[in-house]
C-alpha cells in the first residue's frame, strides 16, 4: 500500500476513533502515525488502542508509528470563590499560595515554584490567554497584579507565564509512570510537553534510553532561546502552536513555524506542525478555507507532518478530516510552485560523506528520471538525509529493524519496509531491483539509486551509492 504524497498525516486517537474498525478507516483515508494523548484516557484504554493498531499492523502489512503524548506539567488556579471573579482592567487582583488563605477576590494559585520565579513586571496569562495580568508587588505567599486585559476567572484555569523560566521538570509523577507504562507497551515515540531548556530531554532520555523516539514538544518561548540545543538532543520535534501562540504574540507563530521547520530540515531530524490545523472538522464536514492554507501552508514550508487533534480524537467527522487533510497535501505537493518553494532557501549542509553521498542520491535521480531511491538503513539515518533534499522521487526505506520501519512513519517521503538485513553487495542490488518492483515503485526496464553504508548493518554509514536495473 502506497502513499502518493511525502508528507506524514499523525491522528490524534480518542473516543470518536478508538474502535478497530474506525482505526482501520483511518488508516485507509492516511493516517501514517497514532497519537496516544496521555492527558486523557486510562492506561487500560491506551493499552486497548495500542492492541489495536498492532492487529491493525499485522493485518494490513504495513508499519504504523505510535506517539506517546505526556500531559506535562499543568499550571492551574485553584477553586475560585463563589466560581468565578469577575476582573477589570486596571483592577488589582492577589493569587494566594496557600488556599486556605484566600479570601473572597484572591485567587489560589498553588504553585510555589511560580511565588519563587516571577518578578514585577511579569505577566501571567489565564485562561489561554483571554486574561492577562501584570506582577506589581510580591509578598510571603502573595503576588499583587493589575489586570491588563479582563475577563471571569473560573475554577483551575490554566494559568501561562511567558516571560518567566520555572524551576520545574517536566517530568510529574503521573507523566513517569505513564512514562514507564508506555515504554512497557512498546510505543515508538515519546513526546515531551514543558520543553523549556536541554537539560529536560536529557532528564527525559535518561528513562526512556533508546526504546522509543524522543519528540521535543515547542510550546514555551523559553525554548525557543536553546533551540539548536534542544533539536539536537531530540529525535524529533513538534511545532505546538496552539500552547505556543499563548505565549507568543500571534503574529510571530507563523515566522516562528518556518524557522523551527527549517532548522530541523537542516539538522535532519523529523518535525511536525500541530494544532488547530482543520479545527472546525470537530463540528462541521468541511474545514475553512484558512484552515485549507494553513496545512498547505506547512507543506510548503517542507515539515515532516502534520497533525489533527480533537478533529479525530473527539469530533464528529475524523475519518472525513484525514481524508481532507490527505487531499490538501497531495494537491499541495502536485503544484506548479511546490517544487521551487521548496527549494527557494538552499540549505546550509554539513560536508561530510554521508550527508553528500545521500544529497548526491536525491540529484542523481531526478537527474536520470528515476522512480525511485532505494534506501537501505539499518537506524533510519540514511533514508533521513535523503529526504532532507526533499527530493521529487520517492524514497524506499528498507531496514531489518521493526522499531525503525514504524519510526520512518514520521520521515517525509519515506516508505518503509522491513526486510532481512544483506550481507554482500550483490544481495543488496537484488534484494533492492526486487522489493522496488514488490512495492509497486519501479518496473523491469526501470533504472533506479540504491544508497547504503558499507559495511552492511553499521548505523550512520551512508558511503555507497549505484545505479541499478529494476
Amino acid at each position: 500500500m502506497r502513499r502518493h504524497r511525502r508528507a506524514k498525516i499523525v491522528a490524534t486517537i480518542g473516543p470518536a476513533s478508538a474502535s478497530p474498525v474506525m482505526l482501520k478507516r483511518l488508516f485507509l483515508a492516511g493516517a501514517d502515525t497514532f497519537r496516544l494523548n496521555f492527558s486523557h484516557g486510562t492506561h487500560e484504554d491506551h493499552a486497548r488502542v495500542h492492541r489495536a493498531i498492532r492487529q491493525l499492523e499485522t493485518d494490513i502489512g504495513r508499519p504504523i508509528g505510535i506517539l506517546q503524548d505526556l500531559q506535562g506539567p499543568k499550571i492551574r488556579v485553584g477553586v475560585v470563590h463563589d466560581g468565578a471573579h469577575s476582573l477589570r482592567v486596571g483592577d488589582t487582583l492577589r493569587f494566594v499560595l496557600d488556599p486556605l488563605q484566600a479570601a473572597p477576590g484572591m485567587i489560589p494559585l498553588p504553585h510555589p515554584e511560580i511565588f519563587q520565579a516571577v518578578a514585577p513586571g511579569d505577566d501571567l496569562l489565564i485562561d489561554d490567554g483571554r486574561i492577562r495580568v501584570r506582577v506589581r508587588r510580591l509578598s510571603d505567599g502573595v503576588i499583587e497584579a493589575e489586570a491588563m486585559v479582563g475577563g471571569v476567572i473560573t475554577n483551575r484555569k490554566g494559568v501561562n507565564l511567558p516571560g518567566t523560566m520555572l524551576d520545574l521538570s517536566p517530568l510529574t509523577k503521573k507523566d513517569r509512570e505513564d512514562l514507564a507504562f508506555g515504554l512497557e507497551l512498546g510505543v515508538d515515540w515519546v513526546a515531551l510537553s514543558f520543553v523549556q531548556k536541554p537539560g529536560d530531554l536529557i532528564e527525559a532520555r535518561g528513562l526512556i534510553g533508546d526504546r522509543a523516539g524522543l519528540v521535543a514538544k515547542i510550546e514555551k518561548p523559553q525554548a525557543l532561546q536553546h533551540i539548536d540545543d534542544i533539536i539536537r538532543l531530540s529525535d524529533a520535534v513538534m511545532v505546538a502552536r496552539g500552547d505556543l501562540g499563548v505565549e507568543i504574540p500571534h503574529e510571530d507563530v507563523p515566522g516562528r513555524q518556518k524557522e523551527l521547520v527549517r532548522a530541523c530540515r537542516l539538522a535532519v531530524k523529523p518535525v511536525i506542525v500541530a494544532t488547530q490545523m482543520l479545527e472546525s472538522m470537530i463540528s462541521a464536514p468541511t474545514p475553512t478555507r484558512a484552515e485549507a492554507s494553513d496545512v498547505a501552508t506547512a507543506i510548503y514550508d517542507g515539515a515532516d507532518a502534520v497533525m489533527l487533534s480533537g478533529e479525530s480524537a473527539t469530533g464528529q467527522y475524523p475519518v472525513e478530516a484525514i481524508e481532507m487533510m490527505d487531499r490538501i497535501i497531495r494537491s499541495t505537493e502536485s503544484h506548479k510552485l511546490y517544487r521551487s518553494i521548496v527549494e527557494a532557501a538552499p540549505l546550509n549542509e554539513e560536508t561530510t560523506p554521508p550527508h553528500a553521498i545521500a544529497a548526491a542520491a536525491a540529484d542523481l535521480a531526478t537527474c536520470i528520471g528515476a522512480p525511485v531511491i532505494v534506501a537501505f538503513t539499518s537506524s533510519g539515518t540514511t533514508a533521513a538525509r535523503v529526504a532532507r533534499k526533499r527530493p521529487a522521487t520517492p524514497i524506499l526505506a528498507i531496514t531489518p529493524d521493526e522499531a525503525v520501519s514504524r519510526r520512518l512513519c514520521l520521515t517525509w517521503g519515506a516508505h518503509s519496509v522491513r526486510s532481512e538485513d544483506v550481507h554482500s553487495y550483490e544481495e543488496m542490488v537484488a534484494r533492492a531491483a526486487k522489493l522496488a518492483r514488490d512495492e509497486d515503485f519501479a518496473r523491469p526496464t526501470d533504472q533506479i539509486v540504491v544508497v547504503a553504508g558499507i559495511p552492511f548493518g553499521q548505523a550512520g554509514s551512508t558511503n555507497n551509492i549505484r545505479v541499478i536495473q529494476a
